[in-house]
């Protein structure tokens, strides 16, 4: 078997530290025999690439669960979902200390995002187009929509209350659902300025506090909805790198960040952008916006950066064993509790604690 990722348009090399990101790689595996038809047939028609044969299955119910690779992680209530490879959820119900996985998920490709509009219901997306619901907090969960025949992924799931929701993914795959997910419809962006189709890979949507919108994109991208999801523009940023996260604050900040320590701010909505002094190189991959107005980032090499100023500036703590953060959720008492490729992040030379 071989493993590609398809990053940024462009088949690359697989790279360890790449299968962290959530956001930024989706990953396809291919026979030695079919690799090379697969590899050509997406650099001429990426986004049609057609995958070998897959079958949907369930996902594996097992003790290697708690150490597969986690992508995602929220809060249902007071229990923290999690969610990752081979279509693993893992539950706790005491702020990370034990974790249980779902009782059952009905397809085992990897989930990337999930979104919780209560503690029972909540959505999970992710490969072969997947879209999960939950209607009571994580145990058991329903195939809403997949599509095996071309693996676009899903990197992104938002839900504005229990029947309107959004889920966005490679190359400006686009969702939406005014019925709880019953059923989802395709949304067609508008073209970039400059560009000849509506092409990029968006990775993470949240809401303004205006009743907008944000979606964090590649290239500095910023593709925004005033009018709850009915028209979309594009915002430019200035930054050229890709935004892989993103969240809003109590005073309607928006604050984004990705490649390369990369954290940007805005307080009008976008009109503007300042760089925020972040102190680290590796890459962001998620941002958490707490109930007391800290500001928490995780990411590559064990860094966890923190900000008490709005996001004007960071402190950076990082891991001793440098291990790739992918997710995080704030348990009480500010506690971060953090996720990797090897699952559940161990407390014992954690940073930012």
């Amino acid at each position: 078997m071989k493993l590609v990722c398809v990053f940024l348009s462009r088949i690359v090399p697989s790279q360890k530290w790449l299968l962290s990101i959530p956001l930024a790689c989706t990953m396809w595996f291919f026979t030695d025999a079919t690799f090379a038809q697969a590899a050509q047939g997406a650099a001429s028609h990426p986004a049609e690439l057609v995958v070998p044969s897959l079958k949907i299955t369930p996902a594996v119910v097992g003790p290697g669960a708690q150490t597969s690779m986690i992508l995602a992680a929220t809060k249902a209530g007071n229990r923290i979902v999690a969610v990752g490879e081979h279509g693993i959820i893992l539950l706790s119900d005491n702020d990370g200390h034990a974790y249980r996985q779902a009782k059952s998920v009905p397809i085992s490709s990897t989930l990337t995002s999930v979104n919780f509009v209560d503690a029972k219901v909540g959505w999970a997306v992710g490969h072969w187009g997947a879209i999960l619901k939950t209607v009571d907090g994580g145990e058991t969960w329903k195939l809403q929509r997949s599509d095996i025949k071309v693996d676009q992924p899903l990197f992104s799931v938002y839900f504005k209350n229990d029947h309107e929701g959004w889920a966005v993914g490679l190359w400006s795959l686009f969702l939406a659902t005014r019925d709880g997910g019953a059923t989802w419809n395709s949304v067609t962006l508008p073209n970039p300025p400059g560009a000849s189709k509506a092409d990029r890979n968006l990775f993470n949507i949240f809401p303004d506090r205006s009743g907008g919108l944000v979606i964090s994109a590649e290239r500095g991208t910023i593709v925004r909805s005033e009018d709850d999801g009915e028209t979309w523009s594009y915002i430019d940023t200035g930054y050229k790198g890709s935004l892989w996260a993103g969240t809003v604050l109590n005073d309607g900040t928006w604050i984004v960040g990705g490649l390369r320590g990369s954290i940007l701010r805005s307080t009008d909505q976008g009109q503007s952008w300042q760089t925020s002094q972040t102190g680290t190189k590796s890459s962001i991959t998620q941002i958490i916006a707490g109930e007391d107005g800290t500001i928490t980032a995780v990411g590559l090499e064990g860094v966890v950066l923190t900000s008490r100023d709005k996001g004007l500036t960071f402190s950076v703590a990082q891991r001793p064993d440098r291990e790739d953060i992918t997710a995080g959720v704030i348990a009480p008492g500010g506690k971060l509790v953090a996720f990797s490729m090897d699952g559940p992040v161990k407390s014992d030379g954690a940073a930012g604690e």
